[in-house]
């Protein structure tokens, strides 16, 4: 369960630096020649989880419907892997019953 739980931990640390990303594109949109973040996630090696890696992109400007759309889509893979770490946490303590 460990590596389920480390799994979920990365993917939880990477939704976080999109949202953060997001929010520092929005807090900047009106500065002049400001170039926007993307948080570029990579699997690690099997059961691993992810690698978060925050890029500015090429091109000045920010788009805030973009940037809507990634605060959501952030939210909800931060939900995803909270729900993963609440499910392997509840079957640990099943099998601990099960076994005591």
């Amino acid at each position: 369960m460990s590596s389920l739980a480390s799994i979920a931990q990365s993917g939880l640390q990477a939704a976080q630096s999109r949202l953060s990303a997001s929010a520092h594109n929005v807090a900047n949109a009106n500065t002049p020649g400001f170039a926007a973040q993307r948080v570029r996630e990579q699997a690690v090696a099997p059961q691993a989880g992810v690698q978060a890696q925050v890029v500015r992109t090429a091109h000045p400007g920010v788009a805030l419907g973009e940037e809507a759309v990634e605060q959501i889509a952030a939210s909800v893979a931060f939900e995803a892997n909270a729900f993963v770490l609440r499910t392997a946490r509840d079957t640990l303590g099943t099998l601990l019953d099960v076994f005591a």
